[in-house]
């Protein structure tokens, strides 16, 4: 009886704690005001928080990066690894791992199989497994080059606003760098603080902050941070008029950012409609099998 009233008294206190959790107490009017008027602070991006190497990196991405194929596959992707925050261990043992499941899938589905009865030959295992080791292999660039574009895509979208800041402060009477530098640290997002970032390690090293940010966008493989930083040295060297120019590439930008993210809706549209055909030749297939297989019995 004890133990039924005990059983049946935490049942109550774990429905009621489900409850509570799903529809919280309203809080104080006076923690509400306090939490309005509380000052924003900056969030750090995860990527670039240093961060412990997990066990799978340090196992396979830190053996195989000193390798001269892991030095040509990171320098190739030394780009997209930097704009999406991801060290070259952690891409290579990204690739290591997903090529050692791939590789080791047939066989142990054949096993599986064989235990459940059915007999797999091993040379088609094999074949299977030489065939998915290379695929496995490949995923995780195809994904970094599709995670770098997304991420260059909101990176331009954001310097598009960054230059019509650097715009407006030019034409209410700011020198070049004052116009970077204010610009910069307008916005809160991490394309602005890469650029802050950017502009703040020129000035420690004693350079130009044109030089920065040229050097950013060699990094992150965005041109158009290098033609600002062409534009800004020119004028900052020459005395050049910059204002007209910087508008003209955000409106260049806005235009391309626009295109961009059209041609990924379009392309999304069409990835929609591929499963649609699927379903329809199965269903063909399913409707139209019976009928071919009585022919053929017929004959």
């Amino acid at each position: 009886m004890t133990s039924v009233l005990v059983l049946g008294a935490a049942f109550g206190v774990g429905v009621l704690l489900i409850v509570s959790g799903l529809v919280p107490a309203r809080p104080p009017l006076a923690l509400a005001l306090e939490r309005l008027h509380r000052p924003a602070t900056r969030r750090i991006e995860p990527s670039l928080v240093a961060r412990p190497p997990a066990p799978l990196t340090r196992l396979l991405g830190a053996s195989w990066s000193t390798t001269g194929l892991g030095r040509r596959i990171t320098r190739r992707a030394a780009a997209d690894l930097r704009i999406v925050g991801l060290t070259a261990n952690e891409h290579l043992a990204h690739r290591l791992s997903v090529a050692g499941v791939t590789l080791l899938w047939a066989p142990a589905t054949a096993a599986l199989m064989t235990v459940a009865g059915v007999t797999v030959p091993a040379v088609l295992t094999v074949w299977v497994s030489v065939a998915m080791a290379p695929v496995g292999f490949f995923i995780p660039a195809i994904e970094l080059r599709a995670r770098a574009a997304r991420h260059r895509r909101s990176f331009r979208h954001a310097l598009s606003s960054f230059l019509d800041l650097v715009s407006v402060a030019l034409a209410g009477g700011k020198g070049v760098e004052g116009a970077l530098t204010e610009a910069a640290a307008t916005g809160d997002g991490w394309a602005f603080r890469e650029l802050r970032a950017a502009l703040s390690d020129a000035r420690l090293q004693g350079n130009a902050p044109w030089d920065g940010l040229a050097r950013l966008g060699a990094e992150l493989d965005v041109p158009e941070l290098g033609e600002l930083a062409a534009s800004a040295a020119l004028a900052g060297a020459e005395g050049a008029r910059v204002k007209s120019s910087v508008a003209a590439k955000a409106k260049a930008l806005r235009i391309r950012v626009l295109a961009d993210v059209e041609t990924a809706a379009q392309s999304a549209s069409e990835r929609m409609s591929l499963p649609i055909v699927l379903l329809l030749v199965g269903f063909v297939l399913f409707l139209g099998f019976p009928a071919v297989t009585q022919v053929l019995q017929g004959l």
